[in-house]
């Protein structure tokens, strides 16, 4: 694989669009202030990998001060070249802690993957005095999961792009929450990041492709539904609800 320097990366088509993509989502959220420090979860995906760099970006052009640890949680259920992530991390000169989450044959869910992950993100982020946590779900994700909440828990419920827990104490962020899955694909072959070989088993999830399937299809006919989707999330009309 060729590496590429970031003198050679030119700001401009897929780098600048997905830079000013997530830049408007901080700005509507109010995501990043004066003083912040935010823990960035990196699971070796190519997402989490454009999270970082878009970090670092943002942190050479905007006039707010803030800082960012990464954090890399080593499970026993997720696949990942840990020496190449640890690697490209370490290129980045970006400063990170590794911690472990092992989980029994029993245990492993999606569910519970993603609860026992957040407890380590909450304790880490308490460790290491961050007020905010960075995640890389995407547009897709966020739709994906609202229609799986509404077709099979029956409830209307979804991930926000910014959400405060512990009274304030910590704040959860999504800044790729405007972008869809293909135009994250797209930055990604520019910086041309390595090959963790991360693969998630719950990658396959039958009721989550079903979905996706489901939003593929309508996309194909009418390529605003993501952001009808996405949109409709804040304009809830109350009085037209059970």
């Amino acid at each position: 694989m060729t590496s590429i320097t970031k003198e050679e990366i030119a700001f401009k088509g897929p780098v600048k669009y997905v830079y000013k993509k997530m830049g408007r989502a901080i700005a509507d959220y109010k995501m990043l202030l004066q003083g912040d420090k935010v823990l960035i979860n990196v699971s070796g995906s190519p997402d989490s990998l454009a999270l970082v760099e878009l970090f670092l970006m943002r942190k050479q052009r905007i006039p707010i001060d803030f800082d960012f640890l990464i954090c890399c949680i080593d499970t026993n259920f997720i696949q990942v070249n840990k020496e190449i992530l640890h690697q490209h991390l370490e290129h980045l000169e970006v400063p990170y802690v590794i911690k472990s989450l092992a989980l029994n044959e029993k245990e492993i869910n999606c569910f519970s993957c993603s609860l026992h992950r957040r407890k380590i993100l909450f304790e880490t982020a308490r460790e290491y005095r961050c007020n905010k946590i960075a995640l890389s779900h995407n547009l897709d994700d966020t739709i994906e999961t609202t229609m799986m909440n509404l077709f099979f828990k029956s409830e209307v419920s979804t991930m926000k792009p910014k959400l405060e827990l512990f009274n304030g104490e910590i704040t959860l962020l999504r800044p790729l929450c405007y972008l869809t899955k293909d135009e994250i694909m797209q930055f990604v072959l520019c910086f041309n990041f390595p090959d963790t070989g991360y693969m998630c088993r719950f990658g396959n999830d039958s009721q989550r492709n079903l979905i996706k399937g489901m939003i593929k299809n309508l996309n194909a006919q009418y390529p605003f539904i993501k952001q009808n989707i996405f949109g409709a999330l804040g304009r809830i009309r109350k009085d037209y609800l059970l």
